[in-house]
């Protein structure tokens, strides 16, 4: 596994891991044939089908169906993180067409980074759903249907995991399960394809997001009657081992006492509309202000807009980009070596989450770019 080169600390496998890191290096179960599936398990597969693709439209619709599924199930801790990190990826969306992206990338390079977000979030969205229907089939019908793992193209590593929550429950360890698990799917069909390679990550624009500190994932809660946020930054979004630390550190941070309360009542009370008007609207509008063909003015300090300045504008998902249809997911399993299993292992530093000060700043220093910008190149008349 790449994330591997980068090895982490050799510890003792805790005794938890130890029945899983022998089921992991058993030889991989054969599917079951379809003539071996029972009539009820052909129309749960079918009907598996039907809810995932219903569900698996945009960026909203697969950020509401993560939500309802943690409200049905709140055990299942992935779906709250899946959900929150979801509405990030959906206002990542909508940036391309705000008050400032547009002003930095052509509207060709808003399409390709338009293009490579919603893949990812597609994917992984086609990857989890079936595995969590099938818990929820499990739960009902009060007997494991993990067996049925393989007609979704799920990871031997999943399948592991499933049956080994089944009889343990453990919270935690299927959460960062699930984590090693769609970062690990997303590598060779989003990161490592040559056709994003090309476009986005090795562009100048994704180094100058980098550069930026756009890659923040943040968790807005109310505290006080005022919205305000708490979050991670990843400086090394191409990195496997960082996208998954960096879950890690998500999880941890969304499930501490002292804010999943707030954050999950936040995120109950305010519809996901993909503008980040939805968390803070006294800095952001889903109606554009500024007037049109001018030159950019300076109007942001400390995350407050400037007196008489327009807000910035983050416009709602379905006005920004039209649904856009996906070719079927790549084949193939991403695990090959059971060494993964250390990323289970609980890690017991705290975040501080603090991140309103670093996003105030990145919304500062991306004004600052394009000031420079508009400095440096002619005016188009």
């Amino acid at each position: 596994m790449s994330c591997l080169k980068k090895k982490i600390a050799s510890q003792t496998i805790p005794p938890e891991l130890i029945a899983i890191k022998k089921e992991l290096m058993k030889k991989r179960r054969p599917k079951i044939q379809e003539n071996q599936l029972s009539e009820g398990e052909h129309h749960l597969i079918e009907y598996i089908r039907h809810e995932t693709k219903k569900r698996n439209v945009n960026n909203v619709t697969r950020t509401n169906a993560y939500l309802a599924y943690y409200q049905r199930f709140p055990e299942i801790h992935w779906a709250f993180l899946g959900h929150m990190v979801s509405r990030n990826g959906g206002w990542n969306m909508t940036d391309l067409k705000g008050s400032l992206l547009t002003r930095i990338l052509s509207s060709e390079e808003q399409k390709e980074f338009f293009s490579f977000l919603e893949r990812g979030n597609w994917l992984i969205f086609q990857d989890i759903y079936p595995q969590l229907l099938l818990y929820e089939e499990s739960i009902k019908r009060n007997t494991n249907l993990f067996h049925l793992l393989p007609w979704f193209h799920v990871s031997f590593f999943m399948s592991v995991i499933w049956n080994y929550f089944y009889r343990k429950r453990d919270r935690y360890l299927l959460t960062t399960a699930l984590i090693i698990n769609e970062q690990s799917y997303l590598e060779k069909r989003v990161i490592q394809n040559p056709y994003y390679q090309s476009t986005v990550l090795e562009t100048l624009q994704f180094k100058l997001q980098e550069f930026l500190d756009l890659n923040q994932i943040i968790f807005p809660f109310i505290d006080s009657k005022e919205t305000k946020i708490i979050g991670q930054t990843i400086h090394k979004f191409a990195s496997l081992h960082e996208r998954i630390l960096l879950g890690k550190r998500l999880y941890q941070l969304l499930f501490d006492p002292k804010h999943c309360v707030s954050i999950y009542q936040w995120a109950n009370l305010q519809p996901h509309t993909g503008s980040r008007k939805d968390f803070w609207p006294h800095l952001f509008n889903d109606v554009d202000e500024s007037v049109p063909g001018s030159s950019y003015q300076k109007r942001i300090k400390d995350c407050r807009i400037r007196k008489n300045a327009p807000k910035l504008y983050s416009p709602i998902l379905k006005y920004a980009w039209e649904d856009m249809e996906q070719n079927e997911a790549e084949k193939g399993d991403w695990y090959s070596d059971w060494n993964v299993i250390d990323y289970l292992k609980k890690d017991m530093s705290k975040e501080s989450g603090d991140i309103y000060h670093e996003y105030c700043k990145t919304l500062e220093k991306i004004e600052f770019s394009i000031l420079a910008k508009e400095a440096i190149l002619p005016k188009k008349s």
